[in-house]
């Protein structure tokens, strides 16, 4: 069986990539601009392409015809629109990744299934998954083209760590916090429920659904089972470390405000989603995916995520600009509480 992955170097695809490499069922390619060449496994093949070039990606591909291809890196309507003409003919099966950020908000439930109605006022980026979906399904009801939709949530892997709150250079620079012992903020009252997921059980569950029939025309969502709130999230990271956290709340909608002129897209990534208490039922993706489970939980793949960051300087990057930040909001509520 062939799959066509455009991207497959990212923090969910990898792991995708390299659990297949090793299945003699599956011969895997890659479409990518040939970054992170070094971290594919060797029987993986590369077409090195700007999918953005269909004519380019046309000659790549010629007439083979893949079992599957796993769209990784589509973002917006006019990116679906681009696959459908170039793939629409040449694949059994079409998987999209959307984001589980499209589910509603505010929450009407805090348990979400597959049917949970999709709407995110709050984030750009989850409204245009949402019109992606959309267009993928029209075309599945109306023409039959062959889409499975996967909407996974918090996925990390071992080259960062998933916090709530970081600038713009990922999770270092709360790490290094940390670290110097300096109070770290933590959304709200740090008391909501959250999903976090290790990549390689992300993608037990996605790999059930290639070429799995029963997956066409579906949506599921593939999380960890493992539910914590924000404050145990944070002290886990701090008990990886060896050190003392120093927490420090701060309201969500407070940080969308103060965020907004240093370019942190925290109305989105907060108040249209991790500041939301969610639980999700993951009993669709289960009836096709009978091994899927968390067997790495959230204390395990901290320390692996450490681990190689602490040894691999280039994933050191220092935000100076998010220090600062963060300073400045901690100070400024500390001055307003000596004025009431």
């Amino acid at each position: 069986m062939k799959a066509l992955f455009i991207g497959g170097t990212g923090t969910i695809s990898m792991a995708i990539v390299r659990k297949l490499a090793a299945d003699p069922l599956w011969e895997v390619w890659l479409l990518n601009r040939g970054n992170r060449s070094e971290d594919v496994p060797e029987n993986v093949y590369q077409m090195v392409a700007d999918i953005n070039d269909e004519k380019a990606v046309l000659e790549s591909i010629g007439d083979t015809v893949f079992d599957v291809i796993g769209e990784f890196i589509g973002f917006t309507v006019d990116q679906v629109e681009r696959d459908y003409r170039l793939f629409k003919d040449r694949t059994r099966q079409y998987i999209y990744i959307s984001s589980a950020s499209a589910y509603h908000k505010p929450a009407a439930s805090y348990i979400i299934t597959e049917g949970t109605t999709l709407a995110n006022p709050h984030w750009e980026y989850s409204r245009n998954k949402i019109a992606c979906e959309e267009f993928l399904m029209k075309k599945y009801s109306e023409e039959g083209f062959p889409v499975t939709i996967v909407r996974p949530s918090h996925t990390y892997d071992e080259r960062s760590i998933p916090l709530g709150v970081h600038g713009k250079n990922g999770s270092w620079q709360v790490i290094k916090r940390m670290m110097e012992g300096k109070p770290v903020i933590i959304q709200g009252d740090g008391s909501s429920l959250w999903h976090l997921t290790f990549n390689e059980d992300f993608a037990v569950g996605y790999t059930a659904l290639m070429g799995n029939r029963h997956a066409i025309g579906e949506a599921f969502q593939i999380t960890g089972d493992e539910v914590l709130t924000w404050n145990q999230i944070y002290q886990t990271i701090a008990d990886a470390l060896g050190v003392e956290l120093h927490a420090y709340h701060v309201a969500s909608d407070y940080l969308a405000a103060v965020g907004e002129k240093y370019g942190y897209d925290l109305e989105g990534g907060l108040v249209g989603d991790k500041s939301v208490c969610v639980v999700f039922d993951n009993s669709k993706i289960k009836r096709l995916a009978n091994t899927m489970c968390t067997t790495i939980p959230f204390h395990k793949g901290v320390r692996i995520a450490l681990d190689y960051i602490l040894s691999h300087p280039e994933c050191q990057r220092d935000d100076p600009e998010f220090d600062e930040w963060c300073d400045r909001v901690i100070d400024a509520l500390e001055q307003s509480k000596k004025l009431i």
